[in-house]
């Protein structure tokens, strides 16, 4: 079994843009559950509603980069809006079930036979990301083992996370953030004292749903396409692991938890399959050993939840909230 291979896989996921797009959509889940006790449980189809949103905007339409990524926002936050309108003013479970419910109905929507000349239904669509990588800064070479194209997706998906992780330090500093944490903690109090709980709560769900449309885009484009069943609700699931594993009311966490998950299904992954290959584990085949993965993540986090529940930067002060 070859170790050496095994961690520079594993540490290569840190910084992979896999990695820069859970960061970007577990600080998204940051905003809403973190900051404003908001429970979203469809943040996987607000990363559909920006990757289509590009993709489209980009293959039936014809249009530049930026204005592909500008539809893509504004896609999210119509997508925010139709969810918050009818459910903000109820308890938090309804947004719950609403959100689970709309990211699936956007999967199945991309999916329908009737649209396959816009969605590509169940294939997807690919060839869009041209005009962002005629961007491209970096001539043609190796970059610490990438290609220019790899090294320039990664650059900019860091950048961008870097970026998002600064305005929602500032946002959250704030008096719209302290307002965003009392609501978290007592909506009523925070009504008492004349502030329009129910707008704030849009604004955070529209911002949260953003930077998942700014993920489903860095998820995308080094794939060179957009597919649904990359968007179940499992996707979801995945980033609630990322921002406990990093912590709930904190703004680095969610970028820290996710880097911890990929690297530790990447090393599991690997010692798994060596194993496996060495003839040490006869019990099982490479396709369960990918699901056994998934398992000792979870165990992992249910271990982490019962002795360190406020994540790995957390504060147990943050969970004390209603």
């Amino acid at each position: 079994m070859d170790f050496g291979f095994i961690l520079s896989s594993a540490a290569s996921e840190i910084f992979s843009p896999t990695t820069a797009a859970y960061a970007l959509a577990a600080l998204g889940l940051a905003v809403h559950f973190g900051y404003s006790g908001l429970l979203n449980f469809g943040q996987a189809g607000f990363m559909a509603v920006g990757a289509y949103g590009f993709a489209i905007s980009t293959l039936t339409f014809g249009v530049p980069f930026f204005v592909g990524l500008l539809i893509a926002i504004l896609a999210s936050a119509v997508f925010a809006l139709l969810l918050g309108i009818p459910t903000l003013r109820l308890r938090a479970d309804y947004l719950a079930i609403v959100t689970i419910a709309a990211a699936e109905i956007v999967r199945y929507i991309v999916t329908t036979n009737q649209l396959t000349s816009v969605t590509g239904s169940a294939n997807g669509l690919a060839a869009f990301e041209g005009g962002f990588y005629s961007m491209n800064p970096f001539p043609e070479g190796s970059y610490f083992g990438m290609n220019n194209r790899d090294f320039f997706i990664r650059v900019v998906g860091w950048a961008l996370v870097a970026l998002c992780c600064t305005l929602i330090w500032l946002l959250m500093r704030s008096p719209w953030g302290r307002v965003l944490k009392g609501i978290r903690e007592d909506e009523n109090a925070v009504r008492s004292l004349g502030k329009n709980v129910y707008a704030y709560k849009m604004q955070a769900l529209i911002i949260g749903g953003v930077l998942g449309a700014l993920a489903g885009m860095v998820f995308t484009l080094p794939r060179g396409a957009v597919q649904p069943a990359n968007y179940g609700t499992e996707l979801t699931f995945f980033l609630y692991t990322c921002l406990l594993l990093g912590g709930l009311g904190t703004v680095l966490g969610p970028v820290i938890g996710a880097m911890i998950f990929w690297v530790v299904l990447s090393l599991t992954q690997g010692i798994l399959y060596g194993l496996i290959e060495s003839g040490a584990i006869t019990w099982l085949n490479t396709v369960q050993a990918g699901q056994l993965r998934y398992i000792l993540v979870g165990v992992a986090l249910m271990l982490l939840m019962i002795f360190r529940p406020q994540g790995v930067f957390g504060n147990k002060k943050e969970l004390a909230f209603a």
